[in-house]
């Protein structure tokens, strides 16, 4: 990868994680749990959120995390709700910026046109095309039910009480499941995951910025 690539890519990066780990704090929060803001996660400042081995396989393989974000279920008044509620907000924080995103989009390409290569408006186009599909993809993947991802405690959230126990034998595997989708889709040049994703990014960036 180019180094101008990298800094352009990087701000939009940032700002995705950031945002994500700063939404599930500022919920559980909201919702009476404060150990995220005891612990500094309450904050839009990256380095309270990024984990540099996550931050470095962004860059490298395209696939990275930030620290989780510490969440007391006993603090909530309702858990089963509640985490639901802290686990979306994650991803949904995500879809916001992406749409603010693609109406950036929309308003530079009605006003400007298609810009001259290399010019400053082209870069900040390229960096707004790379912040609608960085959090597009974040958001989406971060809802596959699988642990230990958002998804898995959506869908905890949402199923009754009965599979409780069926959900967290599940989450057991998941990351040795994520994990080794992972690994067979690059062992085996076979994008398992961008199957699932990029259908889902393409469909919400013609929605967001007619792209």
């Amino acid at each position: 990868m180019q180094i101008q690539t990298l800094l352009l890519i990087a701000p939009p990066i940032l700002l995705a994680l950031t945002f994500h780990e700063y939404a599930h704090a500022y919920v559980a929060h909201r919702f009476g749990d404060d150990t995220a803001k005891q612990n500094g996660r309450l904050s839009l400042n990256p380095l309270r959120h990024l984990d540099p081995l996550g931050t470095i396989m962004i860059f490298l393989v395209h696939f990275g995390w930030a620290k989780p974000v510490p969440v007391n279920p006993y603090r909530l008044k309702n858990p089963k709700k509640d985490m639901l509620w802290i686990s979306a907000a994650g991803p949904l924080s995500n879809m916001i910026l992406a749409l603010i995103s693609g109406l950036l989009l929309r308003f530079l390409f009605a006003a400007a046109g298609m810009p001259g290569q290399n010019s400053l408006m082209s870069l900040v186009m390229f960096m707004l095309i790379m912040s609608l599909q960085i959090n597009l993809a974040l958001a989406v993947f971060n809802i596959l039910p699988i642990a230990p991802l958002d998804g898995s405690k959506i869908l905890a959230g949402l199923l009754p009480a009965r599979y409780e126990n069926a959900i967290a034998q599940l989450e057991r595997y998941g990351p040795f499941v994520l994990i080794g989708l992972i690994i067979i889709g690059r062992v085996a040049d076979i994008p398992i995951l961008g199957a699932l994703i990029w259908p889902f990014v393409k469909f919400f960036s013609k929605i967001f910025a007619g792209m």
